[in-house]
């Protein structure tokens, strides 16, 4: 199943928005993942470092569950970026698509 997302929408004086889904196609979904795997595995890395640095300045031993923990507890925190990236390229899209109706 595509990945959408729905954007609320206004028109002229209502009120109330429109509701409008925006759906990623086969291939934009494709391309976002594989962008998100690329940062996704930059960003573990990162945390890994950060992780040793972390034991390093308290002093801690440098046991390597202890730093696969740390790293995983910060890529959580870090990370969502997949979803983030769809949503993101799906605004992108209804702001495309929503701009030129509304400048008609």
């Amino acid at each position: 199943m595509p990945f959408s997302k729905s954007f609320p929408r206004t028109i002229g004086s209502s009120s109330y928005p429109i509701w409008e889904e925006i759906f990623l196609t086969e291939n934009e979904e494709k391309e976002i993942e594989e962008i998100s795997k690329k940062e996704n595995i930059e960003l573990m890395k990162k945390c890994f470092d950060e992780a040793r640095k972390i034991l390093s300045e308290k002093n801690l031993k440098d046991y390597q569950s202890d730093i696969v923990s740390i790293a995983t507890a910060l890529y959580s925190k870090l990370a969502s970026h997949s979803v983030y990236y769809k949503e993101h390229k799906a605004k992108e899209k209804f702001d495309e698509k929503f701009r030129k109706v509304s400048d008609s």
